[in-house]
């Protein structure tokens, strides 16, 4: 399966504007943050999975490996393109690659698990509670 989307890198995609409580990012070229790049290979991913996943199932990413190769202009079109290479029981594996107008800007490999929705959030919570009661 290979799955492609497109966005239009707009200011809040780009360094400057990943966070603005680190400042470090503040002086930093306004072009597409490495962090967005990775959020859209994300999406991407997810939405070529959502037809194929039930009603109570997600998948969340459990690994990124991408290189960041070139910078990419406000306003410029970015491509991502997805393949599933693997599918071992809830485990999937997928080739990744971000395309600019000008060529390729990212590529790599990102895992997902899938998960019973509930089950993960019953868990979240549970991590969340148990932090809170330790916390003096």
């Amino acid at each position: 399966m290979t799955h492609r989307e497109t966005m239009i890198v707009d200011e809040r995609h780009t360094v400057p504007y990943v966070a603005p409580e680190w400042r470090g990012f503040a002086d930093m070229p306004p072009v597409f943050a490495t962090a967005m790049m990775i959020g859209f290979i994300e999406q991407t991913c997810v939405t070529a999975l959502r037809p194929y996943l039930s009603d109570g199932q997600r998948t969340v990413g459990t690994h990124v490996d991408v290189s960041h190769v070139a910078a990419t202009p406000q306003a410029m079109t970015v491509t991502a393109t997805v393949t599933l290479t693997e599918f071992d029981g809830r485990n999937l594996r997928f080739d990744v690659s971000c395309h600019d107008e000008s060529g390729l800007i990212g590529a790599g490999t990102h895992c997902r698990a899938v998960v019973d929705l509930d089950t993960f959030m019953r868990r979240v919570a549970d991590k969340a509670a148990h932090s809170r009661a330790r916390t003096p």
